[in-house]
Formats: structure tokens, sequence, C-alpha cells
């Protein structure tokens, strides 16, 4: 039973791989037209909407025949409202979302983003979608030999914790050490997604991740041999980003999202990944 669901982790494993290709292909043959500056008045005349999420059940991701994803779905019902075609780009990297939007290859980061002073500086972002935090994943007491799972986090002194490339939760983790006048040893791993992380320490190659609550609840659905339960940070508003000469795209963003709230369809969605 273990090594089938192995199997089908290493498979889906194998087509994030692929889906990152064809999509860095497509990225990279885009024509000079497509990449120019836009806001919605451009948007609509071309009928086309461009956001870049991550692979992953919190973004975008093959399900069998079908796409599902948190953001995809979102994604799609405001295909509906708006009349408009979005197209979905896929990147692991948040730094290199957030450069695709500067260079204009897409519109929205359309992903859980932690909203902090710094960021806000060089982006627009929608009203909060998400309330989310940063969890420590660890194997259960059974899985990890009886040894019992950290519950304070001054038990995290000398741990080695990965965390993906550029996850909000390194500056927490430097500002966890000084709290707590001990060092925590982060790594931060370039090519694997929370998602990947929790699949590493729940195998026992790895014995401690952080990541989003959200994508840990996710992971714990497939993975009982994870354990979740312990906060790193506190909980945080995360939203859309767009670039910051796109104010009147924000404002349409934000009247999809209140119209997809108010008639019900971002409950059941919410409810579908994250309940």
């Amino acid at each position: 039973m273990k090594s089938k669901k192995l199997i089908g982790v290493y498979t889906g494993l194998l087509i994030i791989a692929v889906a990152t290709m064809i999509m860095l292909w497509r990225l990279k043959t885009m024509s000079k037209a497509e990449v120019l500056p836009r806001d919605y008045p451009e948007i609509k005349k071309e009928g086309v909407l461009r956001l870049v999420t991550e692979y992953n059940q919190s973004g975008y991701y093959v399900a069998g025949d079908t796409i599902e994803g948190f953001q995809y779905e979102l994604s799609q019902a405001i295909a509906r409202l708006s009349g408009l075609e979005v197209q979905t780009l896929l990147e692991m990297s948040l730094a290199e979302s957030f450069n695709m939007l500067e260079e204009n290859k897409c519109d929205v980061v359309a992903r859980n983003i932690p909203i902090t002073s710094e960021i806000k500086e060089k982006y627009l972002f929608t009203e909060p979608i998400v309330l989310n935090k940063q969890v420590l994943i660890q194997r259960t007491e059974d899985a990890n030999n009886g040894l019992k799972p950290i519950r304070n986090q001054l038990d995290l002194a000398g741990k080695t914790l990965y965390i993906p490339k550029d996850s909000p939760a390194q500056l927490r983790l430097q500002n966890l050490g000084h709290e707590i006048g001990d060092t925590i040893y982060v790594i931060e791993d370039e090519l694997y997604s929370g998602e990947q992380l929790a699949i590493m320490v729940a195998k026992g190659d790895i014995d401690y991740a952080v990541c989003d609550q959200q994508i840990a609840a996710l992971s714990q659905k497939q993975l009982p041999e994870i354990d979740i339960k312990t906060d790193i940070s506190f909980t945080q508003l995360q939203s859309w980003a767009v670039r910051k000469d796109s104010p009147l795209l924000l404002d349409s963003l934000n009247s999809w999202l209140d119209q997809i709230r108010k008639n019900g369809t971002f409950d059941k969605i919410y409810k579908k990944y994250y309940k």
C-alpha cells in the first residue's frame, strides 16, 4: 500500500517537472506584443487575463483527466464573471513569479502571498483572499519511533528546517532564532514546494519542514504520517498581486472576488480544498 502511495507521489513530481518545462517554453516563445505593459482596458481588449501560480493543490494541478487547485478554480470563477479567457502559467518560485509580473509576462500573481509593508511598496494587492500562517511539518509519534512531536518553539534550537525557496517563513525563522536566543538552521530548497517537502518528511528523508498551513493541511490528507499542529508564525492576511501600473485591474479583481464571495462560490471552493 505504501509503495503504491510513493509511486503516486513520484508520478506527481514527474508531472510537475513536465508542466514546468512546458510553461517555461511558452514564456520563451511569447511574442513581443504579448509582454507590453497593460492594465484592464488592454486585457479586456485582448480578452485574455494571464496569471501565474504554483503547481500544487493550492495553485493548479492535474487530477486524472481534470485540472484542479484552489487558485485555478477561483480564476475560473472570475473567467465566468468577467467573460475573459484566463491563461494559467506555472512557476514554483515566488521570486520568479514576481519577475514574470514585472516583465509583463503575466498580469496577476495568483498565490497566497503574505502582505508585508516591504512588499506593498513594490506591488498592489487584492483584498485579502485567505488567512494563513506558517506551521512546522514533522512526523507523528507513531511514524517517528515513539518520538513525540515538537510543541514548544524553544525546542527548535539547533534543529534543521527545510523551506521552499523564497518562502516567507525565512524571515519568521530568523526572528524566531533571535527570540529563543539560539540558532535554527534553515535550508531553502530550490527544487521542492511545501507539498514535496512534506512528502520528504513523511518518508523520513528530512525531519522538519515549514510551509503554509493550508498547504500542510492538504498534504496531511494524503500523508497521515505528518503532524502539522505546531505553529511557527501568527495568522497573516494573504492576497493576489498585480503591478503598480495596473490599478484598474486591481479594482476589477476586487469586484469579481467580492461577487464570488457574495454568491457563495468562494465558500464552496474554499471548503473543497481547506476544510
